[in-house]
């Protein structure tokens, strides 16, 4: 099996325009290992207006109610990760759908009580992804897990941090965000080529990254410290996926 690659990509990024998942597609036909890690945000926040519940973030994470863990787990799990997956395959991928539920994947446990049901990662069991990608197929997961301590509990997890946490516990060659900013920006406003893990910290609490920024560059902290290649890139220019993983400067990349 060769080097892993995980790419993680979101609602932002996947539209009409959007060549992310064809890239997906040949990069496995060409033989590369793939492991894909998906958010839907955009679908979520529609789906929990449709039934009435409102959408709140901190630190750019959705607060998750009791009420709201239902419809977010039926959106991520469900109609995004199969919708997913069934693009992936006409595109000629070998690709299976399972979430951080499935074979006790991704443990959680709650990451503050301001958010609810929001999960922070605390174990990662790679057996499903392992035995899957033997098996010559790619993973697609979607960011729910389960409550270490009550395990029939589901947990909302940041799509970004669930993608840091799988390359790190995989020992990924290669992770890549595919979002829609072209770089990472500094306190001037300037694009940053790189980053160095030392100084995420400061701009979060400067200011200077905010939002959803924050979690992706918390994962990038994560997985480049485990010694994987972390880029941030643009997933709405064409070919932005393989031509970073083909050594053209691109985007951001956070160093350790």
């Amino acid at each position: 099996m060769s080097e892993i690659t995980v790419v993680k990509i979101g609602g932002s990024t996947l539209g009409s325009h959007d060549t992310a998942l064809e890239d997906i597609a040949a990069l496995q036909r060409e033989g590369r290992t793939l492991v894909v890690v998906h958010g839907g945000g955009n679908a979520a926040t529609e789906w929990l207006k449709i039934h009435g519940i409102a959408s709140e973030f901190v630190d750019g994470l959705r607060v998750t109610t009791a009420e709201a863990i239902d419809v977010v787990t039926a959106v991520f799990a469900g109609l995004v990760n199969k919708q997913l997956v069934a693009s992936l395959q006409a595109l000629g991928a070998r690709a299976v759908g399972l979430s951080g539920v499935d074979g006790c994947l991704l443990r959680t446990r709650q990451l503050d009580e301001r958010l609810g049901f929001v999960g922070e990662v605390t174990d990662v069991d790679r057996g499903a992804i392992d035995t899957l990608l033997q098996a010559g197929y790619m993973p697609v997961i979607s960011s729910v897990g389960f409550w270490g301590d009550q395990p029939s509990k589901l947990m909302n997890i940041n799509a970004d941090t669930v993608a840091g946490e799988v390359a790190a516990a995989l020992g990924a060659a290669d992770l890549v965000f595919l979002t829609d900013v072209a770089h990472v920006r500094g306190a001037e406003g300037e694009a940053l080529n790189e980053l160095r893990a030392d100084n995420v910290e400061s701009m979060i609490e400067s200011g200077v990254a905010s939002g959803g920024m924050i979690p992706k560059l918390r994962a990038g902290v994560r997985a480049a410290s485990a010694g994987t290649r972390c880029h941030i890139v643009d997933g709405r220019e064409a070919r932005a996926l393989k031509s970073v993983l083909g050594g053209a400067p691109s985007g951001t990349r956070v160093t350790a």
